[in-house]
Order: structure tokens, then C-alpha cells, then sequence
């Protein structure tokens, strides 16, 4: 009898030969994704071993824990391939401190210095121009060295933003059709149907994001999507 097991029920050691396996064929992208949907705890020492993979390009941190994050920086930045492993940020509860951080380690006796290069987020898929814009901003303060305060500031309206669209408030269950309803109200979506019929907003999460809608206008991008949808739609439609 054959037993099909999902890649959360192996041990660390068996997810490690699972990765070099699949790094024969390709190289690994890996995704660290938090437990709350579906991801599993996985400590220091699994990714320092990760880290030292020749087949691992990347990885995606997205534990929504300080905590964790740091064990995946710290363990790239301490493995002999500190310098070959791009890291971006999953954390949509802490995008831009995530693009703004220097991470520093002291490794055999010198310091080895590490940034987040980028971001592969949910939240990149509502208000995607004013993500783009904030990125940018991001970046030019990382190659310049010089801070831009007001980016803090945003951080957390962001964070703030993202509770109501991920439906934080009840453990994630409505984050799919939050960023289904913010596509529908801007008119890119004609509803929030999802393939499990269960799958809706949450209780209270329509209000939610009537509050931060309402609150942070700046981090929308309403005007610049009014301004294409249109030509948007009609070239969805003539798709064939």
C-alpha cells in the first residue's frame, strides 16, 4: 500500500532530500509560509541546512513572525553561499520595514550584511500601482542610505490595511475574498464567488475594509485603475 503524504508531514529530513531531489532537475525557490494557512514551523537549524543547498536560488520569508524571519536571514547570512541566495519578503504585516532593513550577522569573526530585495506578497494584488510606487520608494532609500520617516508611517497603515483585506481578525479565513471584494469594488471583478463555495468574507471584515478604505486613500489606487479598465476589459473579452 502506498501512503501519500503531504510536504507538511515530512520531518526536516526528509523535506531536506526532498528539496535536493528536486534540485537535480531545477533550482529551489524556497517558501517559507505561515502556519495560520497552511505552512508549518521550520527552525534555524532546517534553514541553515537549506542554505547551504547549491540547487537553492531564493527564499520567499513569509512567517508573519519577527521571530522567524530572523532565523532564515540569520541562517543565509551564516551559510557559506550568504552572497548566492536572494531573499524576498512574504510578510504582508511588515512589507516596507522588511525592504528598508539592513540585516547584519557577525560570522567568523567579521559581519555579513544581508537586504530583502524584493516582494512576492499577496497584498501586490489590490492596489498594485501604489505598491509599485512604495517598492520603488523602498529601494532608493536602500541604495541611498538616507531614510525616508514618512515610509515608517506608511508602514503601519499598510499593516493596518492589509488586517482588514487578509481578514487577520478571523485567523485568514477571508483572505482570499478580501482581495476578491477590494478587485470588485474597483470594478475588475463581478463578484467574490471562490472554487469553495465556504469561502467568503468574514463577519465583520466587509466593515473592516470599509474603515481602511475610508482611512487610507493614499494607499489606493482607484483613479490610476478607473483610468484603464475599460481598455482593460475589452481586451480581457476579445481574448479568445
Amino acid at each position: 500500500m502506498v501512503i501519500l503524504r503531504g510536504l507538511a508531514e515530512l520531518t526536516d529530513d526528509e523535506l531536506i532530500a526532498h528539496i535536493e531531489a528536486v534540485g537535480e532537475v531545477l533550482p529551489v525557490f524556497g517558501f517559507y509560509l505561515q502556519p495560520a494557512v497552511g505552512g508549518r514551523t521550520l527552525g534555524f537549524d532546517f534553514w541553515a541546512r537549506l542554505a547551504e543547498l547549491p540547487c537553492l536560488a531564493a527564499i520567499k520569508i513569509a512567517p508573519f513572525d519577527r521571530y522567524r524571519t530572523l532565523d532564515v536571514v540569520r541562517a543565509v547570512c551564516e551559510s557559506a553561499r550568504a552572497a548566492e541566495i536572494a531573499l524576498y519578503t512574504g510578510n504582508d504585516d511588515n512589507i516596507i520595514v522588511d525592504l528598508l532593513t539592513t540585516y547584519r550577522f557577525p560570522v567568523s569573526g567579521g559581519q555579513v550584511s544581508k537586504r530583502i530585495v524584493g516582494g512576492l506578497l499577496g497584498q501586490y494584488a489590490v492596489w498594485t500601482r501604489r505598491a509599485v510606487e512604495l517598492f520603488e520608494r523602498a529601494r532608493e532609500a536602500a541604495r541611498t542610505g538616507q531614510l525616508d520617516e514618512e515610509l515608517l508611517t506608511t508602514a503601519a497603515r499598510l499593516t493596518d490595511a492589509n488586517a482588514a483585506v487578509f481578514d487577520v481578525a478571523n485567523g485568514f479565513a477571508g483572505c482570499v475574498a478580501g482581495i476578491h471584494e477590494v478587485l470588485r469594488r474597483q470594478g475588475l471583478l463581478d463578484n467574490v464567488r471562490l472554487l469553495d463555495e465556504q469561502e467568503r468574507l468574514s463577519p465583520g471584515q466587509a466593515a473592516e475594509l470599509d474603515r481602511v478604505i475610508r482611512a487610507y486613500p493614499d494607499l489606493q489606487d482607484d483613479a490610476f485603475v478607473a483610468a484603464h479598465l475599460d481598455r482593460w476589459l475589452d481586451t480581457w473579452q476579445e481574448e479568445p
